[in-house]
């Protein structure tokens, strides 16, 4: 859920993902060739937080375990490498629709995963199912350069079933499926539910938010086709007797 993270593959030690660093020289298979580093999505983070958690806490040990999953979804390959998540009886809900299992969340990603909607192809602002793993997550570090912070707002009940609220943001800096930015920060709220085993690793997980809080900030912007059709038209409009 911590979707749009901007990673790097060389930094500092990790804070808020806790095993990430006891990895480096694991037989983990990675995307990208190593593991990432979340330096700037992590100080957006600390910089945009409404709640610091006390250390220890189940509001802290529930926000670190959801970076820590998304984390693994976005730069592991290999189901076997997850730490996060029993992959055998794991599925993901998102408002309501039916459930993905660990492999088929693993092959689309988190962006489809979460973005899917139901709606006729004409009225989506995103249409997931054209969409693969790779170029969703192009889309969105695109649009967040800096990445997509989530924290954690309240705990609700602990496990083994955690509800939680949580709210995600970042800042509209780079275009957006030829939606030109206007810097604002795009946040929404949402819901959650994890049902964890002994071990605390997730079995499933279900998530209710509205898309189109983040989506609609997205598409907000003049389209480049609609911002040169503009340019052309205020050309033609220009005086007929002008030699310029």
């Amino acid at each position: 859920m911590n979707m749009g993270s901007k990673e790097e593959v060389v930094g500092a030690k990790e804070k808020y993902r806790s095993f990430l660093d006891d990895e480096g020289e694991s037989n983990t298979l990675w995307r990208h060739g190593a593991p990432p580093t979340y330096h700037d999505v992590n100080l957006l983070f600390e910089q945009g937080r409404t709640k610091v958690w006390p250390e220890g806490s189940l509001e802290e040990i529930v926000q670190n375990a959801i970076k820590s999953w998304e984390m693994e979804l976005s730069h592991k390959i290999r189901l076997q490498d997850f730490k996060t998540i029993n992959p055998e009886k794991f599925k993901l809900f998102v408002n309501g629709r039916e459930g993905l299992n660990a492999e088929e969340t693993l092959k689309v990603g988190s962006y489809n995963a979460l973005l899917g909607s139901s709606l006729p192809k004409e009225l989506k602002a995103y249409r997931s199912e054209e969409e693969t793993f790779e170029s969703s997550h192009e889309a969105f570090r695109s649009a967040f350069p800096r990445g997509f912070a989530w924290e954690v707002i309240q705990v609700y009940s602990g496990p083994p079933h955690i509800a939680f609220k949580f709210r995600h943001w970042g800042f509209f800096e780079g275009p957006f499926k030829g939606h030109v930015p206007n810097g604002n920060m795009l946040h929404f709220y949402g819901l959650a539910t994890l049902k964890v085993d002994n071990s605390l690793k997730v079995e499933e997980v279900e998530v209710y938010y509205d898309p189109g809080e983040l989506l609609g900030g997205l598409i907000s912007g003049a389209h480049t086709e609609e911002k040169n059709n503009t340019k052309i038209s205020a050309a033609s409009q220009g005086c007929p007797f002008s030699t310029k």
